[in-house]
Formats: structure tokens, C-alpha cells, sequence
């Protein structure tokens, strides 16, 4: 499988821009991250900012609306969340919502889901938030409910927490077997396993190399005991690196992330992170996602699109 490379948009906080001016400066990134190379566009399911990204009362916009709006502004990337909390809406329709996006991008939707985990707007908004093992039982079940209706005509299945009985899903999903499921989240008793029996993409944040080789190993292991190749997970990273083509203009950028954010990152040319994420590459992961606090404009995202086409071509020779 070729790599992935994702574009992540947490923020719509854009300087000088008036309310309806936000999804215009959406669009524009995501058409700059199609054009660069990126091969998915994924925005935040979440309806308050989080902190390392902004204080929560940051403008936020809601996640499938605005993918199934730039579905109509794009034409190759796929689409999807980073990622939906599992708390947030019946599974049944969150499959339904998907399949939508499916259907109106032309097959180009992703499911992603992870067990939800900000509080506070649940708080907000009312939704229950249950302890963590109720959570990553309903993530469970979720999915698998994601998976029946994707892939048969009238599935039913009932479980702890959710049921379906007789569901419909028509029209049915463009792609065959349905949009792949990603898994955000590296608990390695639960949503590792979670993600060897269902997902398709696993996707974690960078760090320790050698820490990340162990958690793959987790990750296999829990493979091996539900009869899954790993080989058909693509894992993916959240990767802090601010491209530049001088240190000056890293030093400019940086200081514009959020202060507890900094540590994570790191500055490079496209020359340079190539080598970097070469080393993960090697080390079995298969994909990494980039964000617009980092990547701000079109201009660093098509710096980097030369990064992407180095790391591609070293990948060929």
C-alpha cells in the first residue's frame, strides 16, 4: 500500500476574517493540500476548541457538514474526521452520515472514531460521558455496527449499548465494502485491539521512535489473537514538523504555537523532514498527518508537497 499523507484542520481561527468569510479560507486549504499531494483532508469532530490548539471559545464548525461542503470543492482527496467522538451520535446514524458523504463525494469518505474524551462539551451540550471502559465498549460496538450497515443490506445486531434491527443504508456506500474505518487512539489494551478487529487505518501521535516500535509490536499482538494481518492496517502518525525553507521562518512559526505544544515540534526543510519521517517508514508505520497550525497556508502546504514527493520518491528507488 502507498503511503498516506493527511492534512488535518483543527483551527478556523483565521486573523482579520469575518464570520463568513471562515469555510472560504477552509476551502482554500483543503484545495492547496489536494494540489500539493495530500491524499486525505480531515477536520476536528469536536464543537469547542481544545486546548494546545486555542481556548475553547475559538470559532469551531461542525465536522460532517463542513466535509460534505468541501466534498463539492474538492475532487481527489478523501474526506473524513480526526475524529468522531463515539459519544456524540447514534452509530447508526453516524454510519448513515458517512455513507452520505460517501455518496456525495463520489466515494471518497472515511469513517473515523475514537472512544471521545473532552468533558467539557459534553458538559455543554449535554451528552452523557460515561467512565472510560463504557466508552471503549461503545466504540466497539459502534463500529461493528458501521461495518454491517456499509456492508449488508439489512443488518441488525444488538448489543449493551446499541441496537439496530433491519437497518436500511440506501443508497449504499460508493466504494466497495465500504469507506475504511479509522481508529484514533493508541490504548493498547482496548483501542489497539479495538482497531485490529475493525480498523483499517490506526492513527497516533508521534513520539519516542523506540516507544512507537513497542506499541506496534502491542498492535500485532493483538493481530494475532483476533486472526488479522497487521499488514492490512495502515498506521499513521500525527507528526510536529513545521517545514521552512530557513530557520528564521521556523523561529516566526513556532511562536505561534501554543506554548505546552512546543516541545513536540520540530523545524526542517522538506529535504530534511523527508529524512526524518524516513525513519518511522522504516520502522513499519505506512502514514502521517500534518496540521493547519503548522502547515497555516497554501504556501507551507506546498512546501509540503515537495516533502511528500521526496519521502514518495526515496520510497520508489
Amino acid at each position: 500500500m502507498s503511503l498516506l499523507f493527511g492534512y488535518h484542520m483543527p483551527n478556523y481561527s483565521f486573523p482579520g476574517s469575518k464570520r463568513e468569510e471562515v469555510f472560504d479560507h477552509v476551502v482554500q486549504l483543503a484545495k492547496a493540500a489536494e494540489a500539493a499531494g495530500f491524499d486525505l483532508v480531515t477536520v476536528m469532530d469536536h464543537f469547542y476548541q481544545i486546548a494546545g490548539i486555542g481556548p475553547e471559545t475559538e470559532p469551531m464548525l461542525e465536522a460532517y457538514t463542513t466535509l460534505s461542503a468541501l466534498a463539492q470543492h474538492t475532487s481527489r482527496v478523501k474526506l473524513g474526521t480526526l475524529v468522531t467522538g463515539v459519544t456524540y451520535r447514534n452509530p447508526a446514524l453516524l454510519a448513515k452520515m458517512v455513507t452520505t458523504l460517501d455518496v456525495v463525494s463520489h466515494g471518497r469518505a472515511v469513517l473515523g472514531i475514537g472512544a471521545a474524551w473532552n468533558e467539557s462539551e459534553h458538559e455543554g451540550y449535554g451528552f452523557d460521558f460515561p467512565p472510560i471502559k463504557e466508552r471503549m465498549e461503545r466504540l466497539d460496538e459502534a463500529v461493528t455496527i458501521a461495518k454491517l450497515m456499509f456492508t449488508e443490506e439489512r443488518p441488525s445486531f444488538s448489543g449493551r449499548h446499541y441496537r439496530i434491527d433491519k437497518a436500511l443504508d440506501v443508497p449504499r456506500p460508493v466504494q466497495p465494502g465500504g469507506p475504511k474505518i479509522l481508529i484514533g487512539g493508541g490504548g493498547e489494551k482496548k483501542t489497539l485491539r479495538i482497531l485490529a478487529k475493525h480498523g483499517d487505518i490506526g492513527h497516533w501521535f508521534g513520539g519516542d521512535l523506540e516507544d512507537l516500535k513497542r506499541k506496534k509490536g502491542v498492535f500485532e499482538e493483538h493481530c494475532a489473537a483476533v486472526g488479522r494481518n497487521p499488514a492490512d492496517v495502515v498506521l499513521t502518525l500525527g507528526i510536529g514538523l513545521i517545514l521552512v525553507s530557513d530557520e528564521k521562518e521556523g523561529a516566526a512559526i513556532l511562536e505561534r504555537i501554543p506554548e505546552q505544544r512546543r516541545p513536540m515540534m520540530q523545524v526542517a526543510t522538506p529535504e530534511r523532514a523527508a529524512e526524518i519521517l524516513q525513519r518511522y517508514i522504516d520502522a513499519g508505520f505506512g502514514g502521517f498527518t500534518f496540521n493547519n497550525p503548522t502547515l497555516p497556508t497554501p504556501e507551507a502546504i506546498a512546501r509540503a508537497g515537495e516533502m511528500i514527493k521526496l519521502v514518495r520518491g526515496a520510497k520508489v528507488r
